[in-house]
């Protein structure tokens, strides 16, 4: 293929390019301008990106201009990202979900995660695509899908491989260096799957760690925005700048709450040696051979860099019998409450003028339906139910104290091993716990699961620990991608 740019800031980290610009050899215009470029010619195809911000080149000129006169404000000064088109920025940047019933809404302020990142001086390239609703819509629905969107793409192979959701565009932005870094938010599974999926690195963070003010959300008790790189440091990077206390955020307000500004101290290239991973072999059961190599090889590396292995571990919570009731009656009542201050505008103002919205626009809205919005319709709205307290309280109980905590405290682990996003990571999303992916692999073969997909492709390797660990998962998160270097750069010719 006939190259028009300079390609030269492929897989560019954020320690790299800070360090050119501190240099002189790049400003962060030129970074803007070439990353721009690079989406405007290989987005068509990948449909990642939903907008790119129309200020991004002024705010960067600016951000070079303050270098200048008063050097920089960190280490993301001049860093362009993309947010997930679920984080309000109060700009000319639209903020919809991916709905084409919110395609003109402009939120009146940025998000509390949006201010925080501005005030370190990153530039926001603009919004990613996502799986509609954060995939809170249909059950049908396409990971990766949006009526305002379409459906983005796996750099990897696309139309070929499974791109993850919900934060489908963010990752595979990250993966094909369309930005720097990427925000994407996660209920369950939401930033790991598609980082996996990618072979990029992802992290949900403890619930409570970051603000959820400004997003639009899912449920108060799982939701969490949180870093999307290409690698753990640049994610290190980023949650550093992400973690101010919001007092709007009652999760944040736990005595328990530990947050640091700089993530970074915690890698230690030899962050394996004496650890302690536990291997909860109940969830490896429906892995295919060729993933199944994968997470053994992971399990083998970690042990070779000095890791314990304990295996297996038995959690009291697989014999759980799971269920979204506490997904049911939350989303209706936080979409509800976020659209009430939404702004002016002519979109939906509650959940029942959306579904009514989407019926009346079936040809443009309803490519696979809404009953999952029309499910959650059913509720109050007020978490005044008692199947909903006692369903949260379950939750807590078994995903915790008979769960992880139990499995950590059980047998001194530091941290337990998955591979990507298998059905046992459903445990820290109701826990609240942060859970952090590495690339780990490339499955050759794969096999059809559950849903259509093909789960050949990237496999990430991820951990999961305790609140507030994120200091720890950090510490071998990197250990383990400094020993595997397991991500490729996916091919170009698309």
């Amino acid at each position: 293929m006939q190259r028009t740019i300079n390609d030269s800031l492929i897989e560019a980290d954020i320690d790299s390019l800070q360090a050119a610009m501190e240099a002189g050899s790049l400003t962060s215009a030129a970074i803007v301008r070439w990353y721009i470029e690079r989406i405007d010619r290989m987005n068509p195809k990948l449909r990642a990106v939903l907008e790119v911000n129309p200020d991004a080149l002024k705010i960067a000129e600016e951000l070079d201009k303050e270098r200048l006169e008063r050097g920089a404000r960190g280490p993301l000064h001049g860093i362009p990202i993309l947010l997930k088109d679920n984080l309000d920025t109060g700009d000319r940047m639209h903020t919809s979900a991916g709905s084409v019933a919110l395609a003109e809404h402009f939120a009146p302020k940025d998000s509390a995660v949006a201010a925080q990142l501005r005030a370190a001086g990153a530039v926001f390239l603009g919004k990613a695509n996502m799986t509609e609703w954060a995939n809170f819509m249909s059950n049908e629905m396409w990971a990766g899908y949006s009526s305002r969107g379409g459906l983005t793409l796996n750099p990897y192979g696309p139309g070929e491989l499974f791109v993850g959701g919900s934060s489908s565009g963010p990752a595979v932005a990250v993966a094909a260096n369309l930005c720097a870094a990427a925000i994407g938010t996660e209920t369950s599974g939401s930033i790991i799957s598609p980082s996996s999926q990618n072979s990029i690195v992802g992290l949900k963070p403890t619930i409570g760690l970051v603000s959820r003010t400004g997003i639009i959300p899912i449920t108060q008790s799982q939701d969490s925005a949180g870093p999307m790189t290409r690698t753990v440091r640049d994610a290190a990077i980023l949650l550093g700048a992400m973690t101010a206390l919001d007092p709007a955020d009652k999760a944040m307000q736990e005595e328990k709450r530990t947050a640091h500004p700089d993530y970074t101290a915690f890698l230690d290239p030899n962050g394996l040696q004496g650890a302690r991973i536990g291997v909860p072999r109940h969830y490896y059961g429906g892995l295919d051979e060729a993933r199944a190599r994968i997470i053994e090889q992971a399990i083998l590396l970690c042990k070779e860099r000095g890791a314990t292995i304990v295996d297996p571990v038995t959690l009291p919570c697989e014999s759980a019998r799971w269920d979204w009731t506490v997904m049911h009656y939350e989303f209706k009542k936080g979409l509800n409450d976020y659209l009430a201050q939404a702004g002016e505008g002519p979109f939906v103002r509650t959940l029942d003028e959306l579904i009514a919205y989407n019926e009346e626009n079936k040809e443009a809205a309803l490519k696979y339906g809404q009953d999952v919005l029309i499910w959650a319709n059913g509720t109050s709205g007020t978490l005044s139910e008692s199947e909903y307290a006692e369903s949260l309280r379950l939750n807590l109980e078994w995903s915790r104290n008979q769960g992880i905590d139990h499995a950590l405290r059980e047998h001194n682990l530091d941290a337990l091993i998955f591979l990507g996003n298998e059905d046992g990571l459903d445990i820290s999303a109701r826990a609240g716990y942060p859970v952090i992916t590495v690339p780990g692999g490339y499955a050759e073969t794969g096999i059809i699961a559950e849903g259509g997909y093909i789960t050949k492709g990237p496999q990430g390797i991820t951990f999961v620990g305790t609140a507030y660990s994120e200091p720890v998962l950090f510490r071998l998160a990197y250990a383990f991608e400094q020993a595997s270097l397991a991500r490729l750069v996916p091919d170009e010719a698309i």
